[in-house]
């Protein structure tokens, strides 16, 4: 029993395991035109997102955000993840969105753009994940049930 090995080190030696191989960053991933691609979702919405270095404007399905989301507390989910990243007036956001409403339209492009800043800038994940920006959200409607008025909603029940 004189040849039993004490540390973790020494048993990987001996099995041959390869040693820990240093983690690589993440590298951006930027196309000819110099624009990053993210694609957002919440509820029945899908964004597709290219942002590029600009001078902070956004542009939703062709019109100005102002036009395409005219209630100000819109305007201001779509831009949390620029402002959180603290990069406001750097980028021109350029999405296009189908399905949903406007609230779900406003949190795809939401999570468009962090996905976006993230393929431009990787160092900006830790910055935006906290946030809950990174997080897709699932909440979906039920479907309709048969023998139901709705999803779970019962027809009035009546004795006579």
């Amino acid at each position: 029993m004189t040849d039993t090995s004490n540390s973790l080190q020494d048993l990987g030696a001996m099995t041959g395991a390869p040693s820990a191989q240093p983690v690589k960053a993440a590298e951006p991933k930027i196309d000819a035109q110099g624009r990053s691609y993210g694609t957002g979702r919440r509820k029945e919405a899908v964004a597709r997102v290219w942002i590029k270095r600009g001078t902070g404007k956004i542009i939703i399905n062709g019109r100005d955000q102002e036009q395409y989301f005219a209630r100000p507390v819109l305007r201001m989910v779509i831009a949390q993840p620029l402002i959180e990243a603290g990069r406001e007036s750097e980028f021109d956001v350029i999405a296009t969105v189908k399905g949903s409403g406007l609230m779900g339209q406003a949190g795809a492009v939401r999570h468009g753009i962090s996905r976006a800043l993230v393929a431009y800038e990787p160092g900006l994940r830790a910055v935006l994940k906290p946030f809950g920006f990174m997080t897709r959200d699932p909440r979906v409607v039920e479907r309709k049930k048969y023998g139901k008025a709705k999803a779970r909603r019962s027809f009035q029940f009546s004795k006579r």
